[in-house]
């Protein structure tokens, strides 16, 4: 029989106070919670549940505490056997774990008094958690006893919070998730590699610059270059390689499956670590309950060396690295490392959510030399992105004009925008909305997209005036397969397309944090790549959780700059780490 709530969830909430003072993550302090089960209602038939009122109480206890919804926790109980080992969930198949259905009619059949010792629980847990640094996402929104925007707070104040915060979920949950798989008795523990990693980024400096830094100031916690290195290769490397492939096969001949397991080997980690980046604006109005809006671009990482041995003669460089692509800017033809990602855009915090390698045909290769395609790079895009958030809408360059692409979107009912990138067949109907005494944009509906020779879907093309410079008479086309759009529509939906941000900034950013290298160990490119787009995260975290703490406009200019944002991390990791 169920004694007084308060009091049942006060007994829960001293357990777990005892616990937060030992242990670093939620689902450790839950998985060792005592559970008073027989002071708790629930009018299920425990002889017939699959699982019983121990096991669902404390799964719903994280649900609450991490803000999350009932579907998203069935997803993730699905691919995360670390969370069925701490609910006490008696299953080894993931196949087999409580679905939405069940977790909505299990929180149905609590009485009331249990629902209430539920939620005096998940508030009492959650403020232990956070007040000793354990919750993965160190940020889940506590019960306020002032309003967010009470003036009890200066701006400076919020500032310091907010970026502390993040600064502590750098150092606890997402800068650890990249593991180097070096020996236990190493001379350097991978929080002194991934500390030197944010100095240098801070200083926009290279692994010789940092180690001889440290040489003299005779700094013990700052390691030589070789060791930094070799630790930064070993991230990206395979566990299984070592009796399989050498360091040597990786630095001579970047081929394809290589490099698909050199990605896979980081996106583990950069999963992992955006997971907990994302949890930690979970249960934020602001970013729940607006329209999910992602934008996919590539970036170049500038290469610089000649690749021809002998250009006339169609001679290129036997060892030129293969992950090296050309790619032409500013009318320039230039060659580099090139990087897709996949971004949240328009009133969310612009997190990177993916990245993916690019390998394309270069003029100084083979014919049939190995590539990614533009819509296998999408898939693998979309496939991240979508481990976290719903997707409404997805934004393209114009470089992923591909039918393939925007079959794939389709399929996963997702809206796509995207600017044509040549319209020559187009130019009458363009003519036509120049010469009407009114209109200024015009669509053309249900525009056939076929693949392999049948109709996949029908888009919307969309002409409206453009701001560019290059567009052939000042006219852009858009292409979308949002549902009839009609003329007086037009200007919004490609107004839309703005909200993609500056992601040129976003790449700017991320490259001004990148350590400079000469290798061409695509191991240390791509590692570099993932841990600055990381850094880049917490920096626009930290911004927009102090805009909601104010109250300002998401869009608005980042209150902390990103060079003060990686020098403050920098010095923290140092300090605390």
């Amino acid at each position: 029989m169920l004694t007084d709530p308060s009091a049942v969830a006060d007994s829960i909430i001293v357990h777990a106070e005892t616990l937060c003072e030992r242990e670093d993550h939620l689902w450790d302090v839950i998985r060792q919670l005592s559970i008073p089960v027989d002071n708790l209602e629930d009018a299920r038939d425990q002889n017939r549940v699959t699982f019983g009122t121990d096991e669902m109480f404390r799964t719903l206890l994280f649900k609450g505490i991490r803000g999350i919804s009932q579907n998203e926790l069935a997803q993730r109980l699905g691919r995360e056997p670390s969370l069925v080992k701490s609910f006490h969930l008696d299953t080894t198949d993931l196949s087999n774990t409580p679905t939405q259905q069940q977790l909505s009619y299990t929180h149905a059949q609590f009485s009331e008094n249990t629902q209430e010792v539920l939620n005096r629980t998940v508030a009492g847990v959650r403020q232990a958690a956070l007040n000793h640094g354990v919750l993965t996402e160190g940020l889940v929104p506590t019960i306020p006893t002032e309003p967010e925007n009470s003036t009890s707070k200066s701006e400076s104040e919020y500032k310091k919070e907010k970026a502390q915060k993040t600064l502590t979920l750098a150092r606890k949950h997402v800068l650890p998730e990249f593991d180097t798989h070096r020996a236990a008795h190493k001379t350097y523990s991978d929080e002194v590699i991934l500390d030197m990693f944010a100095r240098i980024c801070a200083n926009k400096g290279s692994a010789h610059s940092e180690s001889e830094y440290g040489w003299l100031t005779d700094d013990d916690l700052i390691c030589d270059d070789s060791t930094f290195l070799r630790a930064m290769k070993k991230i990206a490397t395979p566990e299984d390689s070592d009796s399989q492939l050498t360091f040597e096969d990786f630095e001579d001949d970047d081929s394809m499956p290589e490099t698909d397991r050199i990605r896979d080997a980081i996106m583990t980690a950069f999963d992992a670590a955006t997971d907990n980046i994302i949890n930690s604006i979970r249960g934020q109005n602001p970013f729940e309950s607006r329209e999910t809006i992602a934008a996919i671009d590539i970036t170049h990482e500038q290469f610089h060396v000649w690749p021809w041995e002998d250009k006339e003669a169609g001679i290129a460089k036997p060892d030129y690295p293969k992950m090296v692509s050309g790619y032409k800017k500013d009318g320039e033809y230039k060659r580099g490392y090139k990087y897709a990602t996949i971004t949240l855009v328009g009133d969310h915090a612009p997190i990177v959510l993916g990245i993916e390698p690019v390998k394309e045909n270069s003029a100084w290769e083979p014919d049939d030399s190995p590539s990614y395609s533009k819509a296998d790079l999408v898939s693998r895009l979309l496939d991240s992105a979508e481990r976290f958030v719903d997707l409404d809408t997805v934004m393209f360059d114009r470089g992923f004009y591909v039918n393939r692409v925007y079959a794939d979107v389709h399929d996963r009912e997702i809206t796509y925008l995207s600017p044509v990138p040549k319209y020559e067949d187009e130019l009458t109907a363009v003519q036509d909305i120049q010469e009407h005494p009114t209109a200024d944009a015009a669509v053309k509906h249900d525009v056939p997209l076929g693949i392999d020779g049948e109709v996949h879907h029908e888009a919307e093309f969309l002409y409206a005036p453009s701001t560019s410079d290059d567009a052939e008479g000042k006219y852009a086309v858009f292409v979308t397969n949002q549902d009839r759009v009609e003329p007086e529509k037009i200007r919004s939906v490609v107004n839309g397309y703005s909200r993609r941000w500056d992601i040129e900034n976003q790449y700017k950013s991320i490259k001004s944090f990148m350590p400079k290298t000469s290798s061409t160990d695509y191991r240390l490119r791509f590692c570099n790549f993932a841990l600055s787009t990381l850094i880049y995260n917490l920096w626009r975290l930290t911004d927009y959780l102090i805009k909601v703490a104010l109250d300002e406009p998401i869009r608005s200019p980042p209150v902390i700059t990103a060079k003060t944002f990686v020098r403050a991390l920098g010095d923290f990791l140092r300090e605390f780490g």
